[in-house]
């Protein structure tokens, strides 16, 4: 479940599409997941509709509003933004982790080494630490693999895919 197919990206991008796969697929309560470049642009998502269309952009479909995921990054993109001005003002340093807890919800969003933000959309009944712990793996393992190269190929490929639909 990532903005883009498999077909013509290199391991890199296909490793981390599988590990954003298997943070959607395997922990309780996350509804939509995303990663956005430190300049607010959709590198991954967990968006089915954007999957369908990756995997066959020929298909008929009906034109609709964008997807969960793709509005999860323009919303992670401003508490990105907002968090970092706020630890700015406040001298508090990088920003880690924020939550935003809901009455229908939860918004996490956890920064990645590169400036890129990680961002969750989950249920309000999900386990908290959970998500957390999940999302910390995530980072951990895409941070170090995250360079320039192949967020210039995850945003070229998110972007064909969004401008296909």
């Amino acid at each position: 479940m990532t903005a883009t197919g498999t077909f013509g990206l290199s391991s890199e991008a296909r490793n981390l599409q599988w590990l954003l796969g298997n943070l959607v697929e395997e922990v309780p309560g996350v509804r939509s997941v995303a990663v956005v470049s430190s300049d607010g642009l959709l590198l991954l998502s967990s968006d089915p509709e954007v999957q369908a269309q990756a995997a066959a952009p020929d298909a008929d479909r009906t034109a609709g509003p964008r997807g969960s995921s793709a509005d999860l990054a323009t919303i992670v993109s401003g508490i990105g933004s907002l968090t970092v001005g706020a630890a700015r003002l406040m001298d508090g340093g990088g920003v880690k982790q924020t939550m935003v807890a809901m009455e229908d919800g939860s918004v996490f969003v956890m920064s990645i080494s590169d400036g890129s933000l990680l961002g969750v959309h989950a249920a309000p009944d999900c386990d908290m630490s959970v998500i957390a712990y999940h999302m910390a793996l995530f980072v951990g393992r895409a941070g170090h693999v995250l360079t320039p190269e192949l967020r210039s190929e995850l945003a070229k490929s998110a972007h064909a895919v969004e401008t296909d639909r």
